[in-house]
C-alpha cells in the first residue's frame, strides 16, 4: 500500500521558484498542489523551512557491482544517491565483468527494482572495455542501457570511436567519452605540475585530457553525430567544448563540484582520497571549470562517484584514483547558490533536468499527475561531513570534517519516503 504523504507549506524549485504551498501525494502520484490543502494523510510534513526539488539525477556514478562488491554494491549505491537527493543515477561500466552483455544489464537493472532508485547501466563501447571490437548495442539497448561509454579505460583508436559514434547515433544511443590519452598519462597519479613536482611523484599531463577531447569533438563533427565528454577539468577542455558549440558541433558536457572548487593543493597532505581521475588541477583550471558550468559550456554537474575501501586508499602512491560525491554533491554545488554566482533553478537544469535531457529519459517534475519523485533540502541546514555516517561502503570522501550549507533531509520516489535524515528531523529542525 502507497503511503499518503502531505507536505505543507513547502517552496517547490524546478524550473523557476514557485510561491510555498502544499503538496499532497497518493498511490504514488502527486495528486495535488495548492495553497492550502486538506486530506487525509499517513505521513504530514512540515516543509515551511524546507525546499521541494525534483528528484536529481547524476550520470555518472560507479556501483562496483557485479565484481567489486567489496566497494559498493547496487543497493548501497542506492542508499547513498537517496541520502544525497538522487533519484535516478547512470552507473559506469567498468564493473567486473564489465557491462557488454544483456545478463549483465539485466542483472544490473533486476537487482535496483526494489532500491527507490532508477539504476540506468551504461553499456561498454568495445567488449570488455578492451578498444577493439564494438558491443551489440542493439541488444544493449533492449535489455536497458542509457548510453555506452569508454569510462575505466578509453577507447585509444580513433577509428573505433569513430565507427562507435556513428553505430551509436543510429540507435539513438548517448556516447559518453572518457577523455584520456592512456601513452600521455604514463602512470601519472597527480596533476602534472606543482603537485607532481612537490610529491616527487609521476604527474598526469593536461594534454592527456584536451587532446582526446578535441579528438572526439572533431568525429563528432565530421560524422554529424554527438559526444558527451565526461569530467572536464582542464581550461582547454572547456575553451575546446565551448568553441565546438559555437560551431554547432553536437557536444555536451559535465563536470565535478570537486573540479570548480578544489585545486591541486589538497593532494600536498599525501591522503589517497584526494587522488581520483582525471586529478584536481591547477587553480587556473578551477576558475575555468566555474566559468563553465556557469556560462553553460559545461552542461551537468556529476559526481563520478568511485568507491574504494580504506585498505585500498591507505598507499598514497599505489592507491587505486576515485573519491565518492553522492551524498555530499547538492551541498557542495549549493555553494555556487549561497555565493550568488547561480540561481537554484540554474543548480536543478545541471542536477536534473539536463543530465536526463542528454540521456534521452524522462523528465521529473513537482505537479499534479506526475510520479512522486522528489527530495526535500534545508537550504540553510549547516552540517559537518563525517566519513563513517555515509551510506556508501566507501570512506573516500573529500568533503571530509568539513562544513557544508544545505542538505538533502528527505527524499520520496514512487511515492514513498525512501530516505530521511534521523538527525536533522529529531534535532527539531524541521
Amino acid at each position: 500500500m502507497k503511503q499518503k504523504i502531505l507536505i505543507r507549506n513547502v517552496q517547490i524549485v524546478q524550473k523557476a521558484v514557485f510561491p510555498r504551498c502544499d503538496i499532497y501525494i497518493a498511490d504514488g502520484i502527486i495528486q495535488e498542489v495548492a495553497a492550502k490543502i486538506e486530506r487525509p494523510a499517513d505521513v504530514e510534513i512540515d516543509g515551511s523551512s524546507l525546499t521541494a526539488l525534483p528528484g536529481l539525477f547524476d550520470m555518472h556514478v560507479h556501483l562496483r557491482d557485479p565484481g567489486q562488491t567489496h566497494k559498493e554494491d547496487i543497493l548501497t549505491g542506492a542508499a547513498a544517491a537517496l541520502a544525497g537527493g538522487v533519484t535516478g543515477v547512470a552507473c559506469m561500466p567498468n564493473t567486473i565483468p564489465a557491462i557488454d552483455t544483456v545478463e549483465t544489464v539485466c542483472y544490473i537493472v533486476g537487482k535496483a527494482k526494489q532500491t527507490g532508485v532508477k539504476v540506468h547501466p551504461v553499456g561498454c563501447i568495445t567488449m570488455g572495455l578492451q578498444g577493439e571490437t564494438l558491443c551489440d548495442y542493439d541488444a544493449l539497448k533492449e535489455a536497458g542501457i542509457c548510453a555506452i561509454s569508454d569510462d575505466g579505460r578509453p577507447v585509444e583508436c580513433a577509428e573505433t570511436m569513430r565507427q562507435a559514434l556513428q553505430e551509436a547515433y543510429q540507435r539513438n544511443i548517448p556516447v559518453i567519452s572518457h577523455c584520456e590519452d592512456l601513452s600521455i598519462i604514463h602512470g601519472g597519479i597527480v596533476n602534472h605540475g606543482v603537485a607532481s613536482e612537490t610529491l616527487h611523484v609521476k604527474g598526469m599531463d593536461r594534454a592527456s585530457e584536451d587532446y582526446i577531447t578535441a579528438r572526439e569533438i572533431i568525429l563528432a563533427a565530421t560524422t554529424n553525430t554527438a559526444i558527451h565528454i565526461a569530467h572536464v577539468s582542464t581550461s582547454g577542455s572547456v575553451e575546446i567544448v565551448r568553441q565546438a558549440k559555437a560551431h554547432g558541433v553536437q557536444v555536451t558536457c559535465e563536470t565535478c563540484p570537486h573540479y570548480f572548487l578544489m585545486t591541486e593543493e589538497a593532494v600536498l597532505c599525501r591522503d589517497a582520497d584526494y587522488r581520483m581521475n582525471p586529478p584536481l588541477r591547477t587553480e587556473e583550471d578551477r576558475k575555468a571549470v566555474l566559468a563553465g558550468v556557469l556560462d553553460g559550456t559545461i552542461d551537468c554537474i556529476v559526481t563520478d562517484h568511485a568507491p574504494h575501501s580504506p585498505e585500498e586508499k591507505a598507499d598514497f602512491e599505489h592507491a587505486p584514483n576515485g573519491v565518492i560525491g553522492m551524498e555530499t554533491s547538492l551541498a557542495a554545488s549549493l555553494k555556487l547558490v549561497h555565493a550568488g554566482l547561480m540561481t537554484l533553478p540554474e543548480l536543478v537544469e545541471k542536477m536534473a533536468i539536463r543530465p536526463r535531457q542528454i540521456l534521452h529519459l524522462p523528465q521529473v517534475q513537482i505537479a499534479p499527475g506526475e510520479n512522486a519523485e522528489l527530495t526535500l533540502v534545508d537550504l540553510n541546514y549547516c552540517w559537518t561531513v563525517d566519513p563513517e555516517k555515509m551510506h556508501s561502503k566507501a570512506k573516500n570522501v573529500i568533503w571530509k570534517g568539513k562544513m557544508l550549507q544545505g542538505k538533502a533531509v528527505l527524499t520520496i520516489t514512487d511515492g514513498e519516503v525512501r530516505y530521511q535524515d534521523a538527525q536533522y528531523f529529531q534535532s527539531g529542525k524541521e
